[in-house]
């Protein structure tokens, strides 16, 4: 056991008579009324030498209050004789008398001429700019339910999908949040569930700014949209990367929702090949504004704005088409990300044939590798329940081309987002019934 551990825990049983320092007052408060949050607290303090303030401090720093705006260290008016022109802010709910100091540090303190002469507890008052939203919200908000428990931010903007019995603070959740933290503007609330086409949802501000069009940095590329008619999940930043991750120098990307270019973006920007389609005409728009924001070059990036089966039965089939003709080539793998977990899984059934009648087995030589995402409920055989929904919607049992399962984020208490990596075989393309044979050559999904 540490002595530093030794010295925390000794600090949170002496404190005999410790001051809470949280605001008072303010439970259920639906308007934010800053005045309010004011309150004075007994406040122990440490006269210290100027000459003596350095080291006195490094001593002091356990005991220490640490607030917002709030400086420990401060100037004593002792009068001009006095060498002791400064003094330390202590925080009560760890020390309110000088034996609440640990002995070690008493003696350390005493060869600074800092006694139990030196020791004093001063009022002082305390404001709303002293808490931390966190602090602030376990003030106001019911003591015996859930309060904020998180939120993402895109830019200036935090998004908050408040639960039905906070939904009568949320003026001054927003509120708040705008105050405390610094690079917020604009704070909104998912009204419903995303279920239209284009998977943005409708929001209510319920503080800041009306502004919704953001700015993001996410693997080394900047992306710009308007958050309220686009798609974007700050929590898929560490998802994207791992996929981008798996792209090779001289694969081809073919991704099929691709919203404003969280893959698409990076990967043509070093120089992948890459087919980017989202039905969302402002996806659309953000996508090949963010190309051009990142330099992208033209000859490694092609969009479209067409729904997922045109795309594949129109842009994906030409495609392996001209690959059996001889007329393109590959040196690497095609990849095909399909992120629309809730309904990916439907198009499935457009790979099913998809060549038949256009080309022969025989002239299809290429991996291709799809990584596509779908929700299942939360359990002990998600694994399992992803495979059978993928299996069940592409019409063949493709159970020795999954590669693998992934679990990507825990979405709800009953929800969760997975991957499935798997070959695109040219038994499902062509239709065929045999689907026992071996991959045509071992895939690598890193």
């Amino acid at each position: 056991m540490t002595s530093g551990y030794i010295r925390e825990f000794l600090l949170k049983m002496s404190a005999t008579a410790s001051v809470s320092l949280s605001p008072v007052g303010v439970r259920g408060m639906k308007v934010l009324d800053r005045e309010k949050f004011l309150r004075n607290v007994e406040m122990p303090i440490l006269k210290v030498k100027t000459i003596n303030v350095n080291n006195a401090m490094r001593i002091c720093k356990p005991y220490f209050l640490k607030l917002r705006e709030f400086r420990p260290i401060r100037d004593l008016n002792e009068g001009e004789e006095s060498p002791y022109k400064k003094y330390i802010c202590l925080n009560p709910e760890k020390v309110m008398q000088w034996e609440d100091i640990s002995e070690s540090d008493r003696t350390s303190l005493e060869q600074l001429d800092v006694t139990k002469n030196h020791f004093a507890v001063t009022t002082t008052q305390l404001s709303y700019d002293n808490w931390d939203y966190e602090s602030i919200f376990k003030a106001v908000l019911p003591e015996d339910e859930e309060g904020v428990s998180g939120f993402t931010q895109m830019g200036h903007i935090i998004h908050l999908n408040l639960k039905d019995h906070l939904l009568e603070y949320r003026t001054v959740i927003g509120q708040v949040l705008v105050d405390k933290v610094k690079t917020c503007r604009t704070v909104v609330n998912k009204c419903q569930t995303i279920d239209n086409t284009f998977r943005n949802f409708n929001m209510e501000v319920i503080g800041g700014d009306e502004d919704f069009c953001v700015t993001v940095k996410e693997n080394q590329c900047t992306f710009e949209f308007d958050f309220s008619k686009v798609y974007w999940n700050s929590r898929l930043c560490k998802e994207h990367e791992r996929i981008l991750k798996y792209l090779k120098h001289n694969d081809v990307l073919f991704d099929i929702f691709c919203g404003v270019g969280p893959f698409a973006i990076p990967a043509a920007r070093r120089g992948i090949k890459t087919y980017a389609n989202d039905l969302n005409p402002e996806s659309y728009k953000w996508l090949n504004h963010n190309a051009k924001k990142n330099k992208v070059n033209t000859k490694y990036f092609k969009s479209y704005n067409l729904d997922g089966k045109d795309f594949i039965c129109i842009v994906f089939k030409e495609y392996l088409e001209r690959l059996c003709n001889d007329v393109e080539k590959v040196e690497g793998n095609i990849r095909v990300t399909m992120n629309l977990p809730g309904l990916a899984v439907e198009f499935l059934k457009y790979f099913n044939g998809l060549l038949k009648d256009s080309a022969s087995p025989e002239d299809f030589k290429q991996v291709i590798v799809v990584y596509i995402y779908c929700f299942v409920p939360h359990g002990d055989d998600m694994d399992e329940q992803a495979k059978k929904l993928v299996i069940e919607k592409i019409g063949h049992d493709i159970t020795s081309n999954i590669h693998l399962v992934y679990n990507v984020r825990n979405v709800s208490p009953t929800k969760e987002m997975m991957r499935v990596t798997f070959q695109l075989t040219k038994e499902v393309l062509f239709g065929l019934n045999d689907v026992s044979e071996p991959p045509l050559k071992k895939l690598c999904v890193e």
